[in-house]
C-alpha cells in the first residue's frame, strides 16, 4: 500500500508541476530568505522561478527548502487537511482500479532509483504528512517524477 500513497503523490505533484505556472509562490531557500515568484519549469534539479523584484533566476533544488502557494507564507501549498488528502486517496483509488497502472507500479518495486527515494526519511516523511510542497522542493523526488514508468502512470491515471 505504500507504494501506492507514494505514487498517488508523484501522478498529483506532476499535475500540480505542470499546473503551477502562473501562480504566485513563496520560494523559502535554505539561508531563509524567501522569493515571491512564479515557478516557470523544473529540469534537472534547477527551478526557473519569474520575479517582480529578481526577474527571471534560476535556482538550485537543493538551494530551496519550501515553496508555499501564494504571496504569504502563512501557509504550505499542500498540506494535511486542506483537500491534498482525498485527492491522493482519489488518485489511488483510480490507480488500484486500473491494471495496466499497476503492473507499472509493481515494476517501480524492481527500479534502484525509486527504491532509494522510498528508503529517504525525509521523503517519506512528507509523503506521511501529504506535504507536497516539501517533497517539491526535495531534488531526489523530483528527479524521479522524468522516470519513464512514472511518466507513463501520470498518462495513464490523468
Amino acid at each position: 500500500m505504500r507504494i501506492i500513497i507514494f505514487c498517488s503523490f508523484l501522478a498529483l505533484t506532476l499535475g500540480m508541476r505542470g499546473a503551477s505556472a502562473g501562480e504566485l509562490r513563496q520560494i523559502e531557500l535554505t539561508d531563509g530568505s524567501t522569493i515571491a515568484g512564479e515557478v516557470l519549469s523544473m529540469e534537472g534539479g534547477i527551478y526557473t522561478v519569474r520575479s517582480a523584484g529578481l526577474g527571471t533566476v534560476k535556482l538550485e533544488g537543493s538551494k530551496i527548502r519550501a515553496i508555499r502557494s501564494g504571496p504569504s507564507s502563512g501557509s504550505p501549498a499542500a498540506a494535511p487537511g486542506n483537500g491534498t488528502d482525498a485527492v491522493v486517496r482519489s488518485v489511488g483509488k483510480k490507480m488500484m482500479g486500473d491494471q495496466e497502472v499497476m503492473a507499472l507500479i509493481l515494476s517501480l518495486q524492481n527500479d534502484p532509483e525509486f527504491q532509494k527515494v522510498l528508503e529517504d526519511p525525509e521523503i517519506m516523511n512528507a509523503v506521511n504528512a501529504g506535504d507536497v510542497a516539501a517533497l517539491t522542493a526535495n531534488p531526489r523526488f523530483m528527479q524521479l517524477l522524468n522516470n519513464p514508468t512514472v511518466q507513463d502512470i501520470q498518462k495513464k491515471v490523468k
